[in-house]
């Protein structure tokens, strides 16, 4: 049975804090979503892989990542980026949704490219891929700590043949 008397307070807090979000916290949040859709856009649709030193905090950890044991900080992402992209050149990620908090931000994005080069040591059969992936970034001192991944492999390895 529905208890309207258990979900209106819960609706009147959300409300008050809305409103007691500061001009402060909101430049905030808009920085953040700045961060990440310039992660998207510049280094992984366009290869920028020095821009990772400005984007990444010195000590970023990448807890998904597509290599064992990844060292902290950016130096280890940049190969990461570039097998990528020397596997799938027109490689492109489309920011479907995404949720801005303070410290940290939820995308959820779609991977689309063609696998016409060697990719982790998979070999190119030309095939197009569309995958989706969640990913979840948390932000200090205004540059990426730490990143979480979820991605449709299954989905991703079918499109590229090796399924």
């Amino acid at each position: 049975m529905f208890d309207s008397g258990v979900i209106e307070p819960s609706f009147r807090l959300r409300r008050k804090m809305r409103t007691m979000m500061t001009i402060d916290d909101t430049t905030i949040l808009q920085r953040n979503r700045e961060l990440v859709t310039r992660y998207f856009e510049e280094v992984w649709n366009q290869g920028q892989l020095d821009l990772l030193d400005e984007l990444m905090a010195p000590d970023y950890i990448n807890h998904s990542s597509s290599t064992p044991n990844p060292r902290p900080g950016p130096a280890d992402l940049k190969p990461i980026v570039a097998e990528m992209r020397r596997g799938i050149p027109d490689l492109h990620y489309d920011i479907l949704d995404m949720v801005v908090a303070a410290d940290k931000v939820a995308v959820h994005l779609r991977m689309t490219g063609t696998h016409t080069g060697t990719l982790f040591k998979m070999q190119p059969q030309g095939r197009r891929i569309d995958v989706r992936q969640m990913q979840i970034e948390w932000i200090r001192g205004g540059r990426i700590a730490q990143h979480w991944r979820l991605t449709d492999d299954l989905a991703l390895l079918r499109q590229i043949g090796q399924l």
